[in-house]
């Protein structure tokens, strides 16, 4: 739509048989176009437009959905080297009380001087493996903190890793419904009706536009005389533009379009395909995982009990340092795999809840 506005004088010479004239001269004017979309052109191209948006806002989503895992992903690993941090205080705790024993018996000549040594090397282990934590968890700190938009920092910590609650199984026969909410899937569903709309648009770009014109407005040679008398003017147009040569763009056009829907369905096709074998791929993770832990667990408590007799041993007399050494290394490696199977555990359960779209609580609720 365009409004116009005029005005202005004018003068006209004197004659010789008139004298000099002055008029005031104004003009107003208003006219708008538009174009019937008998072929669907514009509908179709609003479709695309619409459902671009909402592949727009289905990125959005996903893109927090991913954050969300990574987040909770590294929060747990934060928890598990709090974990290993503990493990690894107690046991330099108790290498360090059975590193003065030692050397008191080795000062009445009840062990050699190798059995001290030996023990040295048990504390030097724990409080090397200390302090190699420590550094990993202050980078995984500053990891965290930078996922969630701060400066680099400490993280405030809730319930330890071994008090995480969770499902200790996921419920058996859900839906693939579920994958509805995964936001990679609205995407390319969004993105493939877009492109079903485009080739509309492309095809209607065979067909004549249809375009009307319309005007009104009024003109007067004075102003005292602009709203009286036949000085209102109007006019309405029709016109009918025929695409006639093109040099083969219009059908290049279709074709394009076509192509690009083509390619969205096997973007779309393989999306779901991945998404089914990213849920089972989790679910395998998080029951095996599960299991493993629980076999962990029973390998660390018989590694406490083997430690604990090697101990009595070799106060005893029974046995040499060597196999308290052993005993107390494959303990120590024990408690730390077990705290490194209690994090897969979780992060599968991560994992589950990503490839899902968002966990299964729903699911088992309805």
């Amino acid at each position: 739509m365009n409004l116009g506005l005029a005005a202005g004088r004018e003068r006209i010479a004197a004659t010789s048989l008139t004298p000099p004239i002055t008029t005031s001269l104004f003009q107003g004017s208003v006219s708008a176009s538009w174009e019937l979309d008998f072929w669907g052109k514009f509908r179709r191209a609003t479709q695309a437009a619409r459902a671009d948006l909402l592949a727009a806002e289905w990125n959005g989503r996903a893109v927090i959905t991913s954050l969300i895992a990574s987040l909770a992903g590294a929060y747990y690993q934060l928890l598990e080297l709090d974990l290993q941090l503990e493990i690894s205080k107690r046991t330099l705790t108790s290498r360090q009380e059975s590193l003065q024993l030692t050397r008191l018996q080795e000062s009445q000549g009840a062990v050699s001087l190798l059995d001290v040594r030996q023990a040295e090397q048990l504390v030097y282990n724990a409080a090397q493996t200390i302090i190699d934590i420590e550094r990993r968890t202050e980078q995984q700190e500053n990891f965290i903190s930078v996922l969630l938009a701060r400066n680099p920092g400490s993280i405030p910590r809730g319930r330890k890793l071994t008090e995480q609650p969770h499902d200790p199984l996921v419920p058996a026969g859900l839906p693939s419904s579920l994958l509805q909410r995964r936001p990679d899937i609205q995407l390319q569903e969004a993105r493939l009706v877009a492109a079903n709309a485009r080739i509309g648009v492309a095809r209607a770009a065979f067909f004549p536009s249809i375009s009307l014109t319309g005007g009104a407005g009024v003109q007067s040679a004075a102003l005292t005389d602009l709203f009286k008398g036949p000085s209102g003017v109007w006019n309405f147009i029709g016109s009918l533009t025929q695409p006639i040569f093109a040099g083969g763009r219009l059908s290049s056009g279709v074709k394009l379009a076509e192509a690009q829907q083509k390619e969205a369905l096997i973007v779309y096709q393989q999306t779901i395909q991945q998404a089914f074998r990213e849920v089972s791929d989790a679910l395998v993770a998080y029951r095996k995982n599960r299991q493993f832990r629980e076999q962990q667990e029973l390998l660390a408590n018989s590694t406490r009990d083997a430690l604990s007799l090697a101990e009595q041993r070799y106060r005893g007399g029974a046995a040499s340092y060597l196999e308290v050494l052993d005993s107390n290394t494959r303990t120590f490696t024990a408690e730390l795999g077990l705290a490194q199977a209690q994090l897969n555990e979780l992060l599968a359960l991560v994992q589950l809840y990503n490839a899902l779209g968002g966990g299964w609580q729903a699911a088992s609720g309805a």
